[in-house]
């Protein structure tokens, strides 16, 4: 018990150290996040944090200044959620830091995706302000109201705000350098099948949101990139898919309503979802980094070099590479160390007591840990696997509720592990004689 009190101490002492009173930054919890948020006429940049994350403490003076620097304008705040859960999960929170934008319907946010610096975060801030004054300008209800062509033919209702709005200024920035699945509609909006299209994409959006991102870039105001990708009619359909490389483009020929959408979309995911870098564990960046933004991080511990050459070593690789493949579509972390090579970790999650290989998830958000039971191998793991994702298994506590420190190493050669090999004692200079009289 003392132990919690302790970490839950540390918490907060973290999260002090991130937004002060004297900040600019406005503290939002479970109490008064309704009041000040969802009841408000005004525009909110809400960044939902972890005291622990990295990204969030690098994220965490930017956030100050664009906070002053918007002071009057835009509201800029911040939520704990290690603390205020219930927030996180209303508006699913799924990795920190997440930063969301409350702007006309404040029950359906915006996700921002922008820049992490306190320049872009203004920029971007100013933008979506203008575009709530135009929204407001039009007549628009502040709640989304309906949208502005067409029939919805009984689709459900979509928020437009989920239809991001691409230009020539953004659209390198938020589609072509994104790891994102991108769905983009070069419109007119003199059109009438835009017109029409319009309820449906913002239908398909909001349904699709979290795991695909919707844009609308108007080609009668912005040129460069409907004249790249050859657009000659609306509304035109493009697919820029994950893992893409610039200008990769992919034509949407599927119908145009929202469910006809979404089917299309939903197969092209399927396909376009690459499976998972497997990184072995050297450095403390590369833990963090695979563990931290993910639901779940599998990570193995794999017998030493010279107890597994190897040979056998990419056995056991190969299997976790397969796996991967398999739940790619969870979006986990996959990571391994050599026995021995980072202590600390196995420490943490009680790895050893079992022999290698040895494998754990960590939750990172939940600082809880399932350990592979089973033997190590396509079946025993995908069984291991598969009862997490239907959240079965037994679970511990990380040890010290936090991520282990890790030792800096080398990276392995894919060679076999050598024995170090013993110098030959030169005995030229000896005289044996003198030993001899010596003994």
């Amino acid at each position: 018990m003392r132990e919690i009190t302790v970490f839950l101490l540390s918490l907060l002492a973290t999260a002090k150290a991130l937004y002060t009173s004297s900040d600019d930054v406005i503290e939002l919890t479970d109490s008064n996040f309704n009041r000040e948020v969802i009841q408000s006429d005004q525009l909110w940049l809400v960044e939902f944090y972890a005291p622990w994350c990295g990204h969030c403490q690098s994220l965490a003076p930017e956030w100050k200044k664009a906070a002053t620097a918007l002071k009057g304008v835009v509201k800029v705040a911040a939520v704990d959620a290690t603390i205020h859960q219930s927030l996180a999960s209303r508006f699913s929170v799924q990795g920190y830091p997440t930063i969301k934008m409350f702007g006309a319907n404040k029950n359906s946010p915006q996700d921002y995706q922008g820049p992490r610096q306190a320049s872009g975060i203004v920029d971007s801030a100013l933008s979506s302000l203008g575009s709530l004054v135009r929204q407001r300008l039009s007549g628009k209800k502040s709640e989304g109201g309906k949208s502005s062509g067409g029939s919805g033919g009984g689709q459900k209702q979509g928020n437009p705000d989920d239809v991001i709005e691409l230009t020539d200024h953004n659209f390198q920035d938020l589609v072509l350098d994104s790891e994102d699945l991108w769905m983009v509609e070069f419109f007119a909006p003199w059109c009438g099948h835009c017109k029409n299209l319009a309820p449906h994409w913002a239908s398909a959006a909001t349904e699709m949101k979290g795991k695909v991102k919707f844009g609308a870039y108007d080609a009668t105001v912005y040129k460069e990139y409907a004249g790249r990708y050859g657009v000659q009619g609306f509304p035109t359909i493009k697919m820029f898919p994950t893992g893409k490389k610039s200008g990769d483009a992919v034509d949407f020929d599927g119908g145009r309503t929202s469910s006809d959408i979404i089917n299309w979309v939903t197969e092209k995911l399927s396909e376009n979802v690459a499976p998972p870098e497997l990184y072995q564990i050297v450095d403390q960046d590369t833990l963090n980094k695979n563990c931290e933004d993910k639901q779940l991080c599998i990570v193995a511990v794999l017998p030493h070099i010279l107890d597994c050459q190897s040979e056998c070593r990419n056995k056991y690789l190969q299997i976790m590479k397969d796996m991967g493949e398999k739940y790619k579509k969870k979006m986990w972390g996959w990571l391994w160390a050599e026995a021995g090579a980072q202590p600390a970790l196995e420490d943490s999650v009680g790895v050893g007591g079992f022999g290698y290989p040895a494998m754990v998830a960590i939750n990172s958000r939940k600082m809880m840990y399932s350990t592979l039971l089973g033997p190590f191998s396509d079946k025993g793991i995908n069984e291991f696997l598969r009862d997490l994702s239907f959240g079965r298994g037994s679970t511990a506590p990380v040890k010290g509720a936090k991520l282990p420190k890790i030792e800096t190493t080398g990276s392995w050669d894919g060679k076999d592990g050598q024995l170090p090999v013993d110098e030959d004692i030169d005995l030229s200079d000896v005289d044996l004689e003198d030993l001899k009289d010596e003994l």
